[in-house]
């Protein structure tokens, strides 16, 4: 799994200001991680459970394979949700009968917390993708990568409606050992993916659907946006692929957990 694009780009004027409302948001109680703490320190203790709600931690092993098993194929969804561009992918989801799980920005969340809910409606799964898209977190401090996670977890929890992100996908591939354990001690299966298809740079329709379809054999799990910049070349990708591989006998699921 390679580091895909996008960097800290088009959240960059967004996270200046949001950041200070996240922290309000979220409340002051935010965990920090023990000074002196490595990388294979256990989190676990350090991020108790809220009284009243049951997480039951999970595997920190980045999760690639589809609980469809070898002919199932899992549509992952990054940045959003977006008011132009989620709506358009869920149609189109809608329309095939596929379920996907959609990978949120916390602060993106927040702002849209109606097409949460209706990511939630339609069967999908959500997926903490961090508070402000920092491809370079794992080179953060433990406290900064801890915000990062727990904030979006909140974030996202809250805008929908209590429905809690099922997995952590590190932004860009920016994993760590402490990330994957925290991730996994709140229930979130770190998700990686096996195709990425480049779409975060606009290659053309054609170019997205031959990456597909070229590098399936590497896995289920493929990677997609529904936010950050102008994403119409998704949006005719995925309505070309979605018919494509159920007529070669593939089905639509989600990563193991």
């Amino acid at each position: 799994m390679a580091r895909h694009g996008g960097g800290r780009g088009w959240y960059g004027k967004l996270i200046g200001a949001a950041l200070g409302v996240t922290m309000l948001a979220t409340g002051a109680s935010v965990w920090t991680a023990q000074a002196g703490a490595t990388d294979d320190s256990t989190p676990e203790a350090a991020a108790p459970t809220a009284p009243g709600s049951a997480v039951k931690p999970v595997s920190a092993a980045i999760a690639h394979a589809s609980e469809k098993g070898k002919r199932g194929i899992n549509i992952t969804i990054d940045d959003g949700p977006d008011p132009k561009w989620t709506p358009q992918v869920l149609d189109l989801l809608r329309e095939y009968g596929v379920k996907a799980t959609f990978c949120m920005v916390g602060t993106q969340a927040q702002a849209h917390p109606d097409l949460v809910k209706k990511v939630v409606a339609a069967g999908h799964r959500l997926c903490d993708h961090s508070v402000s898209h920092n491809t370079a977190m794992d080179k953060d401090s433990q406290a900064y990568q801890s915000r990062q996670i727990l904030d979006a977890e909140r974030m996202i929890t809250k805008a929908s409606g209590g429905v809690r992100p099922m997995y952590y996908r590190a932004p860009g591939g920016a994993f760590t050992p402490y990330s994957r354990k925290l991730a996994a001690s709140r229930g979130m299966r770190p998700l990686g993916w096996n195709v990425d298809t480049k779409d975060f740079e606009q290659p053309g329709t054609d170019a997205i659907v031959a990456t597909v379809e070229r590098e399936l054999p590497n896995g289920p799990t493929l990677l997609f946006h529904d936010a950050g910049g102008d994403r119409t070349q998704t949006v005719e990708a995925l309505r070309r692929l979605l018919p494509r591989l159920k007529e070669q006998g593939y089905s639509f699921g989600f990563p193991v957990r």
